[in-house]
């Protein structure tokens, strides 16, 4: 017990402490340049094997924060620690004047990190810090007199607590409250033969975001089990501040700040709408079909004037549609049959609109659960493909590796050994 309770505390005062640092950002993508950057959907290591879905998952043995309504099914004794990390490995191509262009890059960091624990027997607690986008590209293009090259970083993060409850029998509810930091930065340095000059666009969000979710189980037979998810986030006004900045590299000096201004009423974020449905067999095969959808079309998105215009483009309506399935052969006996191994795909259309080109992605996936010896703790990888490309103009083609490794830690909390 007092190696649990050691391990609690260092856990808690790493998660809190992850606030002030700055989260490692794992994006290599030209498209996150556009917007927030490339968004992500909250999945769990588990749950990236199986194409991303979770809106319907519900157990008391790990972490599901894409539904905060699954809190609730954690059990009275039970402590859960999930920590993960990802690496990428990114391929591109493009045709530049009928030349066709390549290349190639590497990345990797921090994923996620939470803990969950019980509140009473009818409901459960999570706090966790994830990220919402990421920002991170770099490439450059000849102009007039000289060349530019465009690059750009920062994450914006999602400290949350999350709270749910069960009312009543196979029914749950939940909400996620999440404070939201982070900086953007989108770059552009312009090389002549005389001068470098920096055009800065910076991004500095600080707000909150709110999600809620409600499940409902239910017993079809001694062997079925059907569940159904759904999640809501509200519009909202993003609080913070938007500024570019032009340096004159050469000199070490900055030359002026243009447009700074808060970005409440001018910068929204919309409406999510996400459902799904999981069938679960003799608690050995699970199948999951998930829906979410974002209505990015008519949000607010302010410009700069006289500055870089990377967000001109238009936003598109963001919708994925994911299917996954998990399969464990049996709860007890050799090891092979006690690992659990996971399937799923994906596609989706992103919220980015280049020009009069959507930005359409599909990816498929697979993985494992290792149990860990002697413990209820699993080791869980995922490997994915994923291809990007614009439609109905190819612009840039994505094709990428993307690499994830989960600890989740299921250890007893409250448990208490009776003396005889």
């Amino acid at each position: 017990m007092k190696k649990l309770s050691i391990s609690i505390l260092a856990a808690l005062a790493w998660l809190l402490g992850c606030q002030g640092a700055n989260a490692q950002n794992s994006e290599i993508s030209p498209y996150s340049r556009f917007g927030y950057g490339a968004l992500s959907d909250h999945a769990n290591a588990s749950q990236k094997a199986m194409g991303g879905v979770g809106l319907a998952s519900r157990s008391g043995e790990y972490i599901n924060f894409m539904n905060p309504a699954s809190y609730a099914a954690i059990d009275s004794v039970t402590f859960l620690f999930d920590i993960a990390a990802t690496a990428k490995t990114l391929s591109t191509s493009e045709t530049v004047g009928g030349v066709k262009k390549s290349g190639k890059e590497f990345t990797g960091g921090l994923d996620y990190v939470a803990l969950q624990f019980p509140v009473t027997r009818y409901g459960g607690m999570a706090i966790g810090l994830v990220p919402y986008s990421q920002v991170g590209y770099k490439f450059g293009n000849e102009i007039s007199n000289g060349t530019n090259e465009h690059q750009g970083s920062g994450t914006l993060n999602e400290l949350f607590v999350g709270l749910a409850a069960k009312p009543f029998k196979g029914f749950t509810l939940g909400l996620n409250f999440s404070y939201m930091f982070g900086t953007l930065l989108n770059d552009t340095y312009v090389y002549s033969s005389s001068s470098t000059s920096l055009f800065e666009r910076v991004m500095e969000i600080r707000d909150y975001n709110l999600r809620l979710g409600v499940q409902y189980g239910l017993d079809v037979n001694v062997d079925n089990r059907v569940t159904v998810g759904v999640i809501y986030s509200p519009r909202k006004s993003f609080h913070g501040h938007v500024y570019g900045v032009k340096y004159d590299v050469n000199q070490d000096t900055k030359n002026d700040t243009i447009g700074y201004g808060s970005m409440k009423g001018h910068y929204d974020m919309p409406e999510t709408w996400g459902a799904g449905i999981s069938w679960n067999w003799r608690k050995s095969l699970t199948v999951e079909a998930d829906f979410t959808y974002q209505p990015w079309k008519d949000v607010k998105y302010r410009l700069i004037e006289g500055f870089d215009q990377a967000g001109a483009n238009r936003f598109d309506n963001r919708w994925k549609a994911a299917l996954g399935a998990e399969y464990q052969p049996a709860l007890r006996g050799s090891y092979l049959r006690r690992v659990r191994y996971r399937l799923g795909g994906y596609y989706s259309n992103d919220y980015v609109k280049v020009g009069d080109n959507s930005v359409r992605e599909y990816g498929v996936s697979l993985g494992f659960g290792l149990p860990a010896p002697s413990t209820k703790t699993m080791i869980n990888l995922s490997v994915e493909y994923r291809h990007r490309a614009a439609s109905p103009m190819k612009l840039v083609t994505e094709n990428y590796f993307q690499f994830t490794l989960g600890v989740n830690v299921n250890e007893l909390w409250f448990w208490r050994n009776k003396l005889r």
